[in-house]
């Protein structure tokens, strides 16, 4: 008879925290982190987790390092998906948009149905001063993605004028 798999000693404190993050209290939780980080300092999901409240909480470059930790441990697919998108944004509000748009870029294509990043990455190509390719992605993302008639009637027309641009 098969056991169910054994939950890491971090996991349930993580998700204690977690939940107590849910209620509001984004500066309380930072230090329980950073002490869970100190017992367990190899786990994505916990670095992950520091990225995301020191992110929320504005402070994006203690965020950063948080963030490049938990994608290069390794994170599962959603999370891995999350941690890329706050990395790319941390690092265009850290004004390192080459760097931001080659990580939304690599996003795009290892999560090619989130197209989240799209919207992310126009953001940080308008930062950096392109704002023609910019409008081009949110156009492309807007026609992929728009269920309304009128976008879907003219999508050939904002497709060829987007890709003038």
């Amino acid at each position: 008879m098969n056991e169910p798999p054994e939950i890491p000693a971090w996991k349930e404190e993580l998700d204690a925290i977690v939940g107590a993050r849910a209620h509001g209290q984004l500066a309380a939780i930072l230090p329980r982190l950073q002490q869970l980080d100190a017992r367990h300092p190899n786990v994505a999901e916990i670095a992950y987790q520091l990225a995301w409240t020191c992110d929320v909480l504005g402070r994006d470059a203690e965020a950063l390092p948080w963030y490049e930790k938990a994608v290069a441990l390794g994170l599962p697919g959603n999370e891995l998906a999350g941690a890329l998108l706050g990395l790319g944004s941390t690092l265009r509000q850290l004004g390192q948009f080459e760097r931001s748009a080659s990580v939304l870029r690599s996003a795009q294509l290892q999560f090619p149905d989130n197209r989240e990043f799209d919207a992310f990455l126009a953001l940080t190509l308008h930062a950096a001063g392109q704002s023609g390719e910019a409008l081009r992605v949110a156009l492309d993302a807007l026609c992929d993605t728009a269920e309304d008639p009128g976008i879907r009637a003219y999508q050939r027309a904002i497709r060829h004028a987007a890709a003038k641009l």
